[in-house]
């Protein structure tokens, strides 16, 4: 599945719920579903800077060349955004998530009904997460 697919199918099921409770509810729930992340990888490098909750992401390039990554937040909602990132980009190649267009985040609606520092966070995480694909990219 693509990462453009893999936005489709978090829009349209976004798209199911009537209101903004519902979907909060719903981003919650993918925060609840992430892997839990071993405390000794929640160190300072792999700290999110900027974002007002806590939020850790680590990567890790796998032998068949694709991005795994790794995410938590001491903020469920914030749990909730870094794990629609990492629905996303998780399993993909460095290539493919650098030249990801994640505007898909826009039209989910959430940086509208996010405190602007949460809505900021959620430009920090893509950023974040593409610098991370960075640098396991192959030199062109």
């Amino acid at each position: 599945m693509s990462i453009a697919d893999k936005q489709k199918d978090i829009l349209e099921e976004l798209g199911l719920f009537q209101d903004w409770q519902e979907r909060y509810e719903y981003v919650i729930g993918l925060g609840r579903k992430l892997p839990p992340m071993a405390q000794d990888l929640k160190s300072g490098d792999k700290l999110i800077k900027g974002c007002q909750s806590q939020v850790w992401l680590d990567a890790a390039l796998q032998e068949d060349g694709k991005v795994h990554f790794l995410a938590d937040s001491d903020s469920v909602i914030t749990k909730g955004m870094i794990a629609l990132f990492v629905r996303v980009l998780d399993g993909e190649t460095p290539d493919a998530i650098l030249t990801a267009d994640l505007s898909f985040i826009e039209q989910t609606g959430l940086k509208e009904h996010l405190a602007p520092t949460r809505a900021n966070a959620l430009n920090l995480m893509a950023t974040q997460m593409k610098q991370r694909a960075l640098e396991f990219a192959t030199p062109s």
